[in-house]
């Protein structure tokens, strides 16, 4: 079943969306538009959550932030490569999908994974309007591709004002406590720099990018293409 989006999030990971644009994501579905996160891998080797706690964590996050669909591939965590596999999977989600804005990681970070999913992305985005390829589903031409920040920042072509709805964005990373909850007594559970402050560190990033735009809160984004302006609402 086709469904038509305005913006679709992809992430390797359930909770990279919520990291890098989670403010983003409420402002747009707030507005009435139409946004879907599709999640690259169940994150089946995280040190702490299992996925099926994972899952849970995500479609709780997803209600929080009103979005319309989300999805999962099931590639192999720590498993994504640029290969036709999974440049497949993800054009194929395109066409399903048929969204005009697509937003991935940005092509730099120091998770190989979020690499990955940025180089798979933007394989997929020109692959899927080509009407020769997988010639079995409807091309779909992506108006703009846009990278958000995950663990690493630079320099940002766009910025977003968060300011105003930027508790949905810490109500829906909170519920992945899992892994961001610091370490506790449980012999299983483990510390890792997710639940070392690491959600104080991106706020303090988000309101760092905002202090230099005068706003509380902003959200960064880059771009290869030249940004058109009015394409997102």
């Amino acid at each position: 079943m086709t469904m038509d989006l305005d913006i679709l999030v992809f992430g390797a990971h359930p909770d990279d969306a919520e990291i890098g644009m989670g403010g983003t994501i409420y402002k747009h579905t707030a507005a009435g538009l139409r946004v879907g996160i599709c999640d690259l891998t169940r994150a089946e080797m995280s040190s702490n959550g299992t996925v099926a706690i994972r899952k849970q964590e995500a479609e709780a996050a997803a209600e929080i932030l009103g979005i319309a669909v989300r999805s999962n591939l099931g590639l192999p965590d720590r498993g994504l490569f640029v290969c036709r596999e999974h440049i497949d999977a993800v054009t194929l989600e395109i066409r399903r999908l048929r969204p005009r804005l697509v937003f991935a990681p940005y092509w730099q970070d120091r998770h190989p994974d979020h690499v990955a999913c940025s180089h798979l992305v933007k394989e997929a985005v020109f692959n899927a309007k080509l009407r020769r390829y997988l010639p079995d589903t409807a091309p779909v031409t992506v108006e703009q591709l846009m990278f958000y920040y995950i663990n690493d920042i630079y320099d940002a072509d766009v910025s977003v004002d968060v300011s105003g709805c930027y508790l949905k964005k810490t109500e829906s990373l909170a519920v992945y406590r899992s892994q961001f909850t610091e370490a506790s007594g449980d012999n299983d559970y483990v510390a890792t720099p997710l639940n070392q402050a690491y959600l104080q560190r991106v706020e303090a990033r988000d309101r760092l990018l905002g202090q230099r735009l005068s706003l509380t809160y902003a959200e960064g984004f880059a771009t290869i293409a030249p940004y058109q302006v009015g394409l997102f609402m």
